[in-house]
């Protein structure tokens, strides 16, 4: 008897231990609250940088429902584990932040901590925004206070147990969030620096872009190395590959054209991307947009996988895939109209599909996506009519979607992995 009580002790004060260490960890980083009340008068030069930051940071989106009054909240936002809503970030006293002083804010972008002290859910993503400077902090909270006031009540997430609890989330940010500052690297120019800045913080392009694991946080060996977007079921591509998404052999001015315009001579964005182009990166400065060029044309480059092995010398080629031969002929009924026999495409209208990217990436995701849903790059000032391409849902069963996806990743000396049609169910 006494050496079970010896035991259940142990274990108690282990227990203790751990509590002690989960607490500690949740409050490290975490500057003193100062300032209780908000300000009486804004600043217009703190607001107007403050607007241009929330656009950088492409804060609409999630804090803007459909057809609702900007930045009021109530856009849910699908994860594994449920739906998080985003809150009111409007000035109203009972629903928004009324209350919030410019410290309060401040903890929430640096330590992911609310007014009341209660731990945020990391789909706000506060494990980028922690590296946002004081000043840039301010100057978003005095755009939030310039807003109109909307009333309109925070929804409960909707999270299944455990997650929809503190602790889980406090033990969860023990083990993957660090509060951190952005560090300029001395031995790097001011330009490389403020790219590095917007994108691995304000932009927080790591949220999709980077893979995660089955607790939902950010994972990989290589900054920005592409995963599939949970729920979303779009593969943000890896930045650090040249078989996906690497802008490394691009000149700075694609880059740019790409992110303000969302098409350049190099390729096109579609999917996710054509939102925040829309809704962000085309709003951005030129200086900015040669920034973030700069820096992404520095990432480590992934290495590639090895070539397939050539067949030997007399050997039979393997035979096609069964399907090729229907993926060919819907090809030649749906699509050769606009990307051309040989998938040459048309510049300035149809991308060419030969040696695109999407289609022989090992991932198929986007391309099952896109052939589905159809794919519309979006509308801006540099390019304010897009040809977009209609979906072929209602059109295609899972099995000719997935021939004609093995098609256009066979053709023109492709040389991609076919495409299943279980693997068309489970990205459709």
């Amino acid at each position: 008897m006494k050496r079970l009580l010896v035991s259940l002790g142990g274990l108690l004060i282990l227990m203790l231990l751990l509590a002690a260490g989960v607490v500690g960890l949740n409050l490290r980083g975490e500057d003193p609250i100062g300032q209780a009340e908000p300000p009486a008068v804004l600043d217009a030069a703190q607001v107007e940088r403050g607007r241009y930051l929330a656009l950088a940071g492409n804060c609409a989106s999630c804090h803007t429902e459909r057809g609702g009054a900007p930045y009021a909240g109530g856009h849910g936002i699908p994860t594994p584990f449920g739906t998080v809503f985003a809150g009111n970030l409007t000035p109203d006293e009972a629903t928004g932040l009324g209350r919030w002083s410019a410290d309060h804010f401040w903890r929430a972008m640096r330590n992911g901590r609310s007014r009341d002290g209660r731990l945020l859910y990391p789909a706000f993503p506060y494990a980028h925004y922690t590296l946002l400077t004081r000043e840039d902090s301010d100057a978003l909270y005095a755009w939030l206070r310039s807003l109109p006031p909307v009333t309109q009540a925070n929804k409960p997430h909707e999270l299944r147990f455990p997650v929809n609890t503190q602790a889980a989330l406090a033990v969860w940010r023990a083990l993957f969030f660090s509060p951190a500052r952005f560090e300029p690297d001395p031995s790097r120019d001011a330009a490389w620096n403020r790219g590095a800045y917007l994108v691995r913080g304000l932009g927080h392009c790591a949220a999709c872009h980077a893979e995660r694991n089955v607790l939902g946080a950010t994972t990989g060996r290589f900054e920005l190395g592409g995963g599939l977007m949970p729920v979303q079921n779009w593969y943000a591509p890896s930045l650090a590959r040249a078989d996906e998404a690497s802008v490394a052999d691009w000149p700075v001015e694609d880059i740019v054209a790409l992110l303000r315009d969302g098409v350049s001579p190099r390729g096109s964005v579609l999917g996710p991307m054509a939102e925040v182009v829309f809704r962000s990166t085309q709003h951005l400065s030129e200086s900015d947009l040669q920034a973030m060029a700069v820096y992404l044309r520095s990432l480590p480059q992934q290495p590639l996988p090895p070539a397939p092995p050539a067949s030997e010398e007399g050997e039979e080629p393997p035979p096609p895939p069964p399907s090729r031969a229907v993926g060919q002929r819907l090809y030649e009924q749906h699509c050769v109209q606009c990307h051309g026999e040989r998938g040459e495409g048309v510049p300035d209208a149809y991308p060419a599909l030969a040696g695109n990217r999407t289609v022989t990436m090992a991932s198929p995701a986007n391309l099952v996506r896109i052939l589905r849903h159809g794919g519309y790059p979006p509308a801006t000032a540099g390019n304010p009519r897009p040809h977009g391409m209609p979906p072929y849902g209602h059109l295609f069963d899972d099995e000719e979607m997935a021939a004609l996806a093995t098609y256009l990743r066979s053709a023109w000396g492709h040389q991609a992995a076919p495409v299943t049609a279980l693997e068309v169910y489970r990205y459709r």
